[in-house]
């Protein structure tokens, strides 16, 4: 049985750390026995023939025993010292969600497994049990009998995107892994574990041990002297350790699972297949709604207040244009599974708050600039492109100075691109702002000079084409800021944008402005 290999890799580890321990006491030991034996006559005896040499071996292993029982201390503090890093979440109180709760501890019951002592929300499309316990306890759902239950971490797009019933067949194999959390043997390997992967974490130079999921703190810089000698030695423990145990790990955990997923085949198993195509589809929408459209917004210091709500509009976009979701209609019929919670709006913006500092890092200006997605053409699409024409117009200037500054028109931009200036105007541009800008964030796209010349000659001429054209700024759930002409969204404009850029041919583009009745010659307002 899966739970009889997880008992037993449990052990394994458990053994690791027993042997490590042996290790550490065994010189005291010898110790002892050798000083109990000088003290009784028994071993080395004053006045025999071999006391000096047993005297000698004495002295040796004391101060073996004195330096092994140094380091073993030094390593027991930094593993009680050593905070497993927990993953970013929104906590849910009963209070919040006291459907979801109810769901929640109704599929322990007919699991006849322990409920979770809580629930939180991440911007992820996943769910686990965190082997942390909450900072409060008033809301847990029913004691744990090993102890602290796991809290139950569910990705946040799952609940916006799913029906209740689906919601309730994807946890069932996750809420099943309670069970394991119970078992004396697995959540005392768990914790040794824990403590050696976040000792290591927390180090100089830290790398990720066998927990790769959730975000720890910087690691502190290296120290020098005795403290340094220290740490270097604990590092080199802890890795031995979990070198020992990496095997064992990984499997203690596969079986876990394929164990609580034999256990939940019982409940909803007909419905956790479809349940799981979903998940890929909400994974798509998802990753496509922070990348094209939360991205922008982030750059500008704004950050969306309902992502989880706009991941329902672009997937509901999606099925309409690619047939990726069918029977979404029938679906939206039955209950969404946001409506477990009692204000999904106030949820909602929690965790895409979260979400804004997870990927992309604290704003330029130091504070979040809350949007609405109403107001999003406004603030990001049209001030992201007349924020990027600035910076190609500043550029620009410093390329080729003019007579007439301040007035950036799309025929000077033109002519500096026929005249083959793309590559100059590029590495200008790149470098810019390589000076004015932070590091890339995680979901920040590593971009040459020539695509940030290609995004920036898009801008202006976008700004050109609400200043002179009747434009609009727009959103597109699925490809972020787009320009509207007559209320139809233009997509054939990237084309001529990197025939110009790349090619120095500017016709194209000149026609393109041409049809959409463009004023070429106006300034382009920054």
């Amino acid at each position: 049985m899966a739970v009889d290999t997880a008992r037993a890799h449990a052990q394994a580890v458990l053994r690791v750390r027993g042997l490590a321990l042996a290790a550490a006491v065994l010189p005291t030991a010898v110790a002892v026995v050798l000083l109990a034996g000088r003290f009784t006559g028994r071993i080395g005896a004053a006045g025999s023939s071999d006391a000096t040499g047993w005297d000698a071996a004495r002295w040796g292993v004391c101060a073996l025993a004195a330096l092994t029982l140094l380091v073993a201390g030094l390593t027991t503090r930094a593993l009680r010292r050593a905070v497993p890093p927990q993953t970013p979440a929104v906590p849910v109180e009963r209070a919040v969600a006291p459907e979801l709760y109810r769901l929640i501890d109704e599929l322990a019951d007919r699991l006849d497994v322990p409920a979770p002592s809580a629930v939180a929300l991440t911007p992820d499309c996943d769910s686990w049990l965190e082997d942390v316990p909450p900072p409060r306890r008033p809301h847990a759902l029913r004691p744990h009998p090993g102890g602290p239950a796991p809290v139950l971490v569910i990705g946040s797009p799952f609940l916006w995107w799913m029906r209740a019933g689906e919601l309730r067949a994807l946890l069932a194999p996750v809420v099943a892994g309670t069970a394991a959390s119970a078992d004396p043997e697995i959540a005392a390997a768990r914790r040794f574990l824990r403590s050696l992967d976040a000792c290591l974490d927390s180090g100089p130079g830290s790398a990720p041990g066998l927990g790769g999921a959730t975000l720890a703190a910087p690691p502190a810089p290296p120290r020098g002297g005795p403290a340094g000698l220290a740490d270097r030695i604990t590092r080199r423990i802890t890795r031995r350790l979990l070198g020992a145990c990496r095997g064992h790990s990984a499997e203690l955990e596969r079986s876990v699972a394929s164990w609580a997923s034999e256990e939940a085949r019982t409940v909803d198993y007909g419905l956790r297949i479809a349940a799981q195509e979903q998940v890929g589809l909400a994974y798509a929408g998802w990753d496509r709604l922070l990348t094209r459209v939360a991205l922008p917004a982030w750059r500008l210091g704004r950050h969306p207040a309902h992502l989880n709500a706009g991941v329902v509009a672009a997937l509901t976009e999606l099925s309409r244009r690619d047939r990726l979701a069918d029977g979404y209609g029938t679906r939206l019929g039955d209950r969404p599974a946001c409506d477990l919670l009692e204000e999904p709006g106030t949820v909602d913006r929690a965790v895409s708050r979260l979400a804004a500092d997870l990927f992309f890092g604290r704003p330029a200006a130091g504070a979040w600039h809350e949007l609405e997605w109403a107001d999003y053409p406004a603030e990001v699409v049209d001030a992201g492109w007349r924020s990027r024409a600035a910076a190609l117009q500043a550029a620009l200037d410093r390329l080729a100075p003019q007579s007439r500054p301040g007035a950036p028109t799309l025929t000077r931009l033109l002519v500096r691109l026929a005249e083959g200036d793309g590559e100059q105007l590029a590495a200008a541009l790149a470098a810019q702002l390589a000076r004015t800008t932070a590091p890339a964030p995680l979901l920040e796209p590593d971009r040459t000079g020539r695509d940030l010349l290609v995004d920036h000659v898009t801008a202006m001429v976008c700004c050109a084409a609400v200043d002179t054209a009747g434009g609009v700024p727009g959103l597109d759930w699925l490809d972020g800021p787009v320009l509207l002409l007559g209320g139809v969204r233009r997509t054939d404009l990237a084309a001529p944008v990197a025939q110009a850029v790349e090619q120095g041919q500017d016709g194209p583009l000149r026609a393109w402005l041409d049809a959409a009745e463009v004023r070429l010659e106006k300034p382009v307002r920054l």
